[in-house]
């Protein structure tokens, strides 16, 4: 398999596979007849290839196993005949309908080793101290994942209403590529802006998971920015309700998929971070296409991760999980009431602009 590199790094990606077994839980090692050691799942990625389809590959391709990728855990990086190379790394869920282990030309031996015992057997150093990092957060988590529409020309070129306006060529590739991405993560709740092109985008990914898109008319936004106070107050009321919607399907513990717009994400991951009592995760706003994953367990936030269907390695993004300042009963800021909600500015040249407060970028 050829070598993908970036920036003279060796890119990789895999996973600490996992399954319950009586009260706690096991983890797959892999032993590798090369090389005579015992690790995990990975492998590199191939030139163009993104790296939660990497992670998925790799790993049904060492074990047979097919898996559902949970929280991102720290990426491990060491050198390869004096290149560096990057690992990045997930845990995952094993489906229970996956065939049997057959040993191949790379894996001759899988092993199941309860998670207490499997830092003995490991061979490498970064592996235990993976195997650390896996063993510290919860094993079990869901997705809640915020996304950008893809790709829809200009409003300015669209004759009919912006509501209408519908993903242009290089879009309809991108939402594509989403339901791939997205389908890495498992099944999930669809929710959606009204707007055709936010529908279009998850529309892929629904249908391939045999689910419905759920419209939520508070999702949408503004085609212009409000000029009187009437519509000012009309663009607040539908902020304060974009806000409650998204706080409560972060609330709801389902795995849920979430597509809306540039003007309003950003108000978006901020009710979800509120909701799960953590700072907004550090990065600029999302490109067309690109999305958060906000890994949850407990009603907590306890990791989260960008990406971008084009998959370039500056948009792979890990943020571990920044508790809040207590501010408020529970140390957990609620949603603002109605009244409170900073205004949106819906224009397509200014994205939403919402007060930090306590919740600092981590």
């Amino acid at each position: 398999m050829a070598d993908h590199t970036a920036a003279g790094e060796i890119l990789a990606a895999g996973a600490v596979l996992w399954r319950p077994a009586g009260r706690g839980a096991q983890v797959a090692l892999i032993h590798r007849p090369k090389y005579d050691d015992w690790g995990f799942a990975k492998g590199k990625l191939t030139p163009g290839e993104h790296v939660l389809l990497a992670a998925v590959r790799e790993v049904e391709e060492e074990t047979g196993l097919r898996v559902t990728l949970g929280r991102n855990l720290p990426p491990v990086r060491y050198l390869v005949e004096g290149l560096p190379k990057r690992v990045d790394y997930w845990a995952a869920l094993v489906d229970g309908a996956s065939a049997p282990f057959v040993p191949n030309s790379e894996v001759d031996k899988l092993e199941w080793v309860p998670v207490s015992g499997a830092g003995r057997r490991l061979s490498y150093g970064h592996d235990i101290l993976l195997l650390s990092a896996f063993s510290a957060g919860p094993r079990l988590t869901a997705p809640l994942i915020l996304l950008r529409h893809a790709s829809a020309g200009s409003k300015s070129d669209w004759p009919k209403g912006d509501h209408s306006r519908p993903l242009d060529a290089r879009g309809k590739q991108q939402a594509k590529m989403l339901a791939r991405l997205l389908r890495c993560f498992g099944a999930a709740r669809v929710l959606s802006s009204p707007t055709e092109r936010c529908v279009a985008t998850v529309r892929p990914f629904a249908e391939s998971e045999g689910a419905e898109v759920e419209q939520v008319d508070a999702l949408a936004v503004f085609a212009h920015r409000p000029k009187k106070a009437a519509k000012q107050a009309a663009a607040d009321t539908l902020a304060h309700d974009a806000a409650r919607a998204v706080s409560s399907a972060a609330a709801d513990g389902r795995a849920t998929v979430i597509c809306a717009h540039r003007e309003n994400m950003p108000l978006l991951l901020e009710a979800a971070c509120r909701q799960l009592g953590a700072d907004v995760p550090a990065g600029p706003p999302l490109r067309k296409s690109e999305f958060w994953v906000l890994h949850r367990a407990g009603g907590e936030l306890v990791a989260a991760e960008r990406h971008h269907p084009d998959g370039n390695e500056e948009d792979v993004l890990s943020a571990p999980a920044t508790r809040l300042s207590p501010a408020g009963p529970g140390g957990r800021p609620p949603v603002p009431p109605a009244g409170a909600v900073p205004r949106l500015a819906a224009s397509p040249g200014s994205a939403a602009t919402i007060p930090q407060g306590s919740a600092a970028s981590a």
